[in-house]
């Protein structure tokens, strides 16, 4: 964009002609920053306006909004020498005068030390001598950029694509309603939500090829090292890589042991492209963080989500969580019906209370509001208590008009937990566990920070994390939990099955049950008892818990073990009222316990429904393939260690081989059995038939059977017991090989109607080589 060899006249003929719009336009397509920040050192512009222009495009691409700042003259005049444009947070609050207008007004300023400055020659030449393209703030969202305030306005193209070089002073979603006729934007085949995203994706910057690659590079690499390592992408129209997922082997493990829940957090921003970095996580038997699998996207569209949680799926094998926390976001919201539409979704507790900062004001100073805001999210045993407790705050702070909580309110049943006692979330939807994405992404990206690189540190944060179970895996091994009460029953079994960290959990429960509640029964009949509980100290709100006697099924109201997966105080002073000295099986929730990663597949059994045994083999063959994988790993270290691994390979495939083989021999029995009782229901056929068919010659070279012709027959003890049981009505016929013959040889001449009893190692060519004396068998069948 360089016109420093442009004369005045060449210029406006260009402008005449329209290049120079081109020329615009061509700016302000994405770019990437550094190829950005090339372009605008040295860049000549030749008026204030053009220069004012210019920085704004670029702010709009980045993420940022403009500030004009200071300027100096040529000394005796008012022209302009230098001359500065700023980030908008640049320098602080405080420098600035308090007045009562700005008083309330919001801190936004970080000292953003980001700039641009040109300096002005006699010919009016604007030229950049200056350029700190570096911010120390988060950027804007590409579907939040067409909102910055000097980004410039938008308009749309006959074609129904926003067209970015358009200038209007329409706002960029009304001038699209108003260019297609319609509020919605019908007439296109676009929302409203799809123009702000469409509006958004104009200042999407490009991720420079190299930086891909090299990405996918190291997605290859883990993949031939690992085996079992799953990535996938996602590309535009153009070929462009935009959106990426992976997840390592051991990923898939903890997700086969702790998927019931996760937490899909989209609030991570990487730096130096302002992708989205979704980490799936959740939380493992220690009640510490999991990762799952990570994801960049470039936007947050329903396409994009759609494409994440498919990819996701697949990667664990089909299987879906119980359910999923995420922010408040239509986007998701749609994707999840379309890809989980079994599963839980919720809205994080902690992503609600983050958003109410932004959008309650003062009122987040406010304890009393505080407490009534925390009543209706958690503290709602019903429906009409919870729409009570609401409609009371909305009337004492004049809220009727607040479109954030109007909003909020139509998606209740997505977070009050009136509305979701049964939704499992071990423990991961409060408050300690919502900044999931800043716990384990913060601090390991900077605005120089390469794709690759961020997903080479986030390897290292998840390895700590892994380190960390192992650690407290070691401790539960080799320690035992102190407990409060020592000859308790019910906590020794307690701290023999949990982890330390849920046994603590638990131990608490087990105090207040036992300590600080009253109780009294208000009704039974034949097994089931009902009690009422109140928690002494903590006002008068009173709790239904129901036994079953004859199953030991326990049932309270507030459903601690159904979200949870631990047995609540109520429940657990039920049961110490009712003598019952041990915690039922069904209530040690196993994802909890020391052995969760242990045995978590389970085999078939005769009753189980389709379902059921897709759902056995699929664990199955995920435990088998992670075992498996982590032998290899254990054993590539050392020539010997490989050896005793491919060793018992091939002793395990002979094995089977062996075992298929005698499963052939056993099935091949039974129907030659089957086919001779069909037989001997036929009426047999005379000698001069002449359908008859002629007995095969006996080979001489050959192997054969010679059947001993003798009329008494006799058996092992062992098939004499077997006829006393199923009545055999037929002699046994013992068989004498002439020649060395196979196991399938004798297991299959129709005289002989029982496995040798020998192991699969033995030469069987030697069975019976000897002709038994006339006691052989011990009893004659007759």
């Amino acid at each position: 964009m360089d016109a420093s060899q442009d004369s005045q006249e060449e210029r406006h003929q260009r402008r005449e002609n329209g290049e120079e719009t081109e020329r615009a336009a061509d700016y302000g397509n994405a770019l990437s920053r550094k190829e950005a920040t090339e372009e605008l050192l040295g860049c000549v512009v030749h008026s204030e306006e053009e220069a004012y222009r210019l920085y704004c495009d670029y702010g709009h691409r980045i993420g940022f909004s403009v500030r004009k700042g200071k300027q100096s003259y040529f000394i005796g005049t008012k022209n302009i020498r230098t001359k500065d444009y700023y980030c908008s947070k640049e320098g602080l609050k405080y420098d600035e005068p308090v007045t009562e207008a700005n008083f309330n007004r919001p801190d936004t300023r970080t000292n953003c030390k980001a700039m641009i400055r040109f300096r002005v020659d006699e010919k009016g030449r604007w030229t950049v001598i200056r350029f700190v393209p570096v911010h120390n703030h988060q950027l804007a969202k590409p579907g939040e950029r067409h909102m910055l305030r000097s980004a410039k306005s938008l308009a749309v193209g006959k074609s129904g694509v926003i067209d970015p070089s358009a200038s209007t002073d329409l706002h960029p979603i009304n001038g699209f309603s108003d260019a297609i006729g319609g509020d919605t934007a019908d007439n296109s085949g676009y929302t409203i939500r799809e123009c702000y995203s469409q509006v958004g994706m104009q200042g999407i910057t490009v991720i420079e090829a190299g930086d891909g690659q090299s990405l996918v590079s190291y997605f290859k690499r883990r993949t031939n090292e690992e085996g079992m390592f799953y990535w996938d992408v996602q590309v535009d129209q153009e070929g462009r890589m935009t959106n990426f997922f992976y997840r390592d082997g051991k990923c898939r493990n903890d997700y086969d042991c702790f998927g019931d829940a996760i937490i899909f957090d989209t609030t991570y921003r990487t730096n130096k492209y302002n992708l989205i970095c979704a980490p799936f996580v959740g939380v493992d038997h220690h009640w510490q963080n999991v990762v799952f699998g990570c994801a960049f996207l470039l936007d947050e569209s329903v396409a994009s989500y759609v494409w994440l949680f498919k990819s996701f799926l697949e990667s664990m094998g089909g299987q879906s969580p119980k359910s999923i926390f995420t922010d408040q976001d239509e986007a998701i919201m749609q994707a999840i019906e379309q890809v989980f539409p079994n599963t839980n979704h919720c809205f994080s507790y902690w992503h609600i209370l983050k958003n109410a900062q932004s959008h309650l004001g003062s009122l987040n100073t406010s304890q009393a509001f505080q407490n009534l805001f925390t009543k209706c999210m958690q503290g709602s045993d019903s429906e009409e208590d919870f729409e009570e407790s609401w409609t009371a705050m909305i009337r004492e702070y004049k809220l009727q008009d607040n479109s954030w909580l109007i909003d909020l309110h139509r998606f209740r049943h997505k977070w009050c937990s009136a509305f979701n006692k049964d939704t499992f979330d071990g423990g991961v939807n409060s408050s300690q566990w919502g900044e999931v994405s800043n716990n384990i992404l913060s601090g390991i990206s900077d605005e120089n920070t390469s794709l690759t690189r961020f997903a080479l540190l986030l390897e290292k944060v998840v390895k700590d994390l892994r380190r960390n179970e192992s650690e407290e895996d070691f401790r539960c091994s080799q320690t035992a939990p102190v407990r409060a009460v020592k000859h308790s029953t019910v906590l020794k079994q307690a701290a023999e099955s949990y982890t330390h960290r849920i046994y603590k959990l638990f131990e608490a429960e087990f105090l207040d049950g036992c300590g600080a509640t009253s109780c009294h029964e208000t009704s039974s009949g034949g097994n089931l008892l009902r009690f009422e509980i109140t928690m002494q100290g903590r006002g008068s709100k009173v709790w239904a818990v129901a036994l079953d006697t004859s199953t030991m099924e326990i049932t309270c109201g507030c459903r601690k073990f159904e979200r949870m997966g631990l047995l609540c105080s109520h429940a657990l002073k039920i049961f110490t009222l009712q003598n019952v000295d041990t915690i039922p099986d069904k209530y040690v929730l196993k994802r909890w316990t020391k052995d969760a990663r242990r045995s978590m597949f389970k085999l078939a059994q005769d009753d189980s429904t389709q379902q059921e045994c897709t759902e056995a083999e699929l664990a199955y063959r995920n435990r088998a393939m992670q075992y498996a994988y982590n032998l290899i790993i254990k054993s590539q270290e050392l020539e010997e260690s490989r050896k005793i691994f491919w060793d018992s390979l091939e002793t395990g495939e002979k094995a089977l081989e062996v075992f298929f083989e005698m499963r052939n021999m056993r099935t091949q029995a039974a129907k030659d059995a089957s086919n001779r009782e069909k037989k001997k229901k036929k009426p047999s056929k005379g000698p001069n038939s002449k359908k008859a068919k002629q007995a095969p010659a006996a080979s001489s070279t050959g192997q054969e059977l010679v059947v001993q012709t003798n009329e008494h027959q006799y058996q092992s003890s062992q098939d004499a017991q077997g006829n006393a049981t199923i009545g055999r009505p037929y002699y046994y016929q013992q068989a004498f090989p002439t020649a060395p013959i196979q196991p399938n040889q004798m297991y299959m001449h129709p005289n002989v109607h029982t496995m040798p009893l020998c192991t699969p190692q033995q030469d069987l060519s030697a069975f019976a080589a000897v002709r038994p004396n006339s006691n052989f068998g011990g009893a004659k069948n007759i």
